[in-house]
């Protein structure tokens, strides 16, 4: 009787890609778990960078709010052109006409000697002067309002193109108040810039100090792991999921921060409005920006933990 031959056993082949998926997996809710056993600790972290990045939100907030500011006091005030006084109604109404055809002006609207003659009458003081008055001495004028967002060169440029028309008298217009509030929202906008990058590196040194502290808490550990053949980046992958997790949490408190600012700034900022008769049209953040904050947040938290712990490895080898 012939004596069957062994089975072989065959043995599975390695998954690398499975591996390394699994890991990833494990790395991601093992460095979950280890941040929520020590729930003070993690708050605490969590609120220091949510500060830290819900103050360029606020700043940015402020900004526009005082940018639609600006346009409500008269950023895109109609430029006053004050005719000579023997032009005649249908002569202006053709100078209207032609500057209503130019691409850098909004409207334009006419205003008559009597219609100018019944603003003054309505002003305090001016009623009983102005019924001594044998003929109306006013002459016809132009409100020109230039296109909305134009800035304070094109206004300028059409300021210089009215003063040289024909029949023109006089040209009123506040360039030298858009040039300050430009130049003032210009400044705004480069220190929320700046301020952004720096409080985006506070969010860094944060997340790398928080790290340092967990390797060099677990060196042992760590180097046990490398002594048996564990690579850097198997070692490194539960810190940077860490880091992660921090910024993604700190990005949405961020976000709720900005939030609660911006509605604790609606009403005041309604009332505002009503005061300028509903020309203040009041700015909230975007739901765009919103949304990127944990994202950019995360990312800045793995750039952290990247670092430190490839630093502090490095060290432990």
């Amino acid at each position: 009787m012939v004596a069957e031959p062994p089975q072989r056993v065959e043995r599975s082949k390695p998954r690398p890609v499975a591996g390394w998926r699994e890991h990833h997996a494990w790395s991601a809710a093992a460095s979950l778990r280890r941040l929520m056993s020590r729930p003070v600790g993690t708050l605490l972290t969590v609120a220091v960078m949510a500060l830290a990045l819900a103050l360029p939100l606020t700043f940015y907030l402020l900004l526009g709010n005082l940018q639609k500011l600006g346009d409500a006091l008269g950023q895109n005030q109609a430029v006053a052109v004050f005719m000579q006084t023997g032009q005649t109604g249908p002569s202006v109404e053709m100078l209207a006409t032609k500057l209503r055809e130019r691409p850098d002006v909004a409207s334009v609207t006419v205003k008559t000697p009597q219609q100018g003659m019944d603003e003054l009458a309505k002003m305090q003081g001016f009623s009983g002067a102005l019924s001594t008055l044998d003929s109306n001495p006013l002459p016809y004028a132009l409100e020109v309002l230039p296109k909305p967002g134009s800035s304070a060169d094109d206004v300028a440029r059409l300021v210089t193109d009215l003063r040289g028309m024909q029949g023109v008298e006089l040209v009123q217009d506040s360039g030298t108040w858009r040039e300050r509030l430009d130049a003032l929202l210009g400044v705004g906008n480069r220190v929320v810039l700046i301020l952004a990058v720096l409080l985006a590196l506070a969010v860094l040194l944060v997340v790398g100090n928080t790290v340092r502290v967990d390797i060099a808490s677990r060196s042992e550990e760590i180097g046990v792991l490398m002594l048996i053949g564990a690579s850097g980046a198997f070692v490194r992958r539960p810190y940077l999921y860490a880091g992660i997790w921090y910024g993604l949490f700190s990005g949405l408190l961020a976000a709720g921060i900005a939030l609660v600012i911006e509605t604790a700034l609606a009403e005041p900022m309604t009332r505002l409005g009503h005061v300028y008769q509903g020309k203040l049209q009041i700015g909230t953040l975007p739901i765009w920006l919103l949304s990127a904050v944990p994202l950019a947040a995360a990312v800045l938290g793995w750039l952290g933990a990247r670092v430190v712990s490839a630093w502090q490895l490095r060290k432990a080898a």
